[in-house]
């Protein structure tokens, strides 16, 4: 039996269960199974390896893409200057670093760009938005990180948000758990009200499939987009790189 997974903490928002399993039934995939493995520390990753030789991959989630990395053998795939791991591909005990969130949201983010899209703000400072940086970047479009506090990643804090800002970055992607599920009822806390038909709001998050960031975006007439399409990519990407 090849075993796959997914670490995290916590996991009841999981994706990548579901989408595995109907993988497996609709393609007729036998002698795999796909398991959730909800770690509350990363310190906790290594008992988990020896209790389960037979894993053959993980998918990396909220908030271990950056802490897993020193766990990795191998780390020569990650793409240069991305410090953040999603996908780890086991063999023969070594562990070897991936990042399919790159391909992932590139590939669901860039059919809906317009050319008022050229500056962007990033909601977050985790691995999930180093890959969002990653992506701008190679895109051409300037961004900037937005954090609780300013770091030497995060340029901007919420509080120093305000309409100015807002009208001039068209771009809004939220990286952080904020209005995930369960706590349906939040959402990042940005000037709203400045919002415009150009801007293009993007949640990595797709349960609920609409959150309330998009649906403050929506009322203000800007494209909204959520992270399902990302979350596939992912997946198949994934399956690719356990499997070549």
């Amino acid at each position: 039996m090849k075993r796959y997974g997914l670490i995290g903490y916590p996991l009841g928002h999981s994706f990548s269960n579901k989408y595995f399993e109907q993988k497996f039934q609709r393609e007729g995939i036998t002698g795999c199974t796909y398991q959730l493995f909800p770690i509350a520390s990363i310190d906790e990753f290594p008992d988990l390896l020896k209790s389960h030789p037979d894993l053959c991959g993980l998918n990396v989630t909220i908030p271990y893409k950056q802490l897993v990395i020193p766990f990795l053998h191998s780390v020569q795939y990650l793409p240069v200057g991305l410090n953040a791991c999603n996908c780890i591909r086991i063999e023969n005990g070594q562990l070897t670093g991936f990042n399919t969130d790159v391909a992932g949201f590139e590939e669901s983010f860039s059919p809906l760009l317009q050319p008022c899209h050229v500056k962007a703000l990033i909601l977050g400072s985790g691995g999930a938005a180093s890959a969002v940086a990653f992506v701008l970047n190679k895109l051409g479009i300037d961004y900037k990180i937005v954090s609780r506090s300013r770091s030497h990643r995060a340029a901007l804090s919420y509080n120093d948000l305000n309409e100015s800002i807002i009208s001039t970055h068209h771009i809004i992607v939220n990286t952080t758990p904020v209005g995930m599920y369960p706590n349906v009822d939040a959402c990042p806390k940005i000037p709203y009200q400045a919002i415009t038909p150009e801007h293009y709001l993007y949640d990595l998050h797709y349960n609920p499939p609409k959150t309330l960031f998009l649906q403050k975006g929506e009322e203000r007439g800007a494209i909204t987009k959520n992270g399902h399409d990302m979350l596939v990519v992912q997946a198949e990407e994934s399956w690719k790189i356990w499997n070549q």
